[in-house]
């Protein structure tokens, strides 16, 4: 008995590490307003490209920075949200019985 609660929970770590690999892959793409920056994020909140239009380096210095900023952020929150997705339908299936776990 414990012996196969053991194996379980191993299994389950195994599925859940080979999930947030998983989430590497996951790339979400996103635009300021203007369309002159260009955010990558995988679902593991990490950048993965920016791209800043000459438009954009001619910006006022405070007015770019606001807007990487605002841009930097809306690309992490997508990637958050699209990563917690991502871990919730995998895990269901593997951890049923251990609410609050992920």
């Amino acid at each position: 008995m414990i012996g196969d609660l053991f194996s379980k929970l191993q299994d389950a770590r195994q599925r859940i590490e080979e999930a947030k690999n998983k989430l590497n892959s996951i790339i979400i793409e996103v635009e300021s307003d203007r369309g002159n920056i260009k955010i990558k994020a995988n679902a593991n909140k990490t950048l993965t490209s920016i791209e800043i239009s000459e438009e954009a380096i001619k910006m006022d210095r405070t007015e770019l920075e606001d807007l990487l900023m605002l841009t930097i952020n809306k690309a992490l929150d997508e990637a958050a949200q699209r990563g917690e997705l991502e871990m919730k339908s995998i895990t269901k299936d593997v951890l049923p019985n251990f609410p609050g776990l992920i």
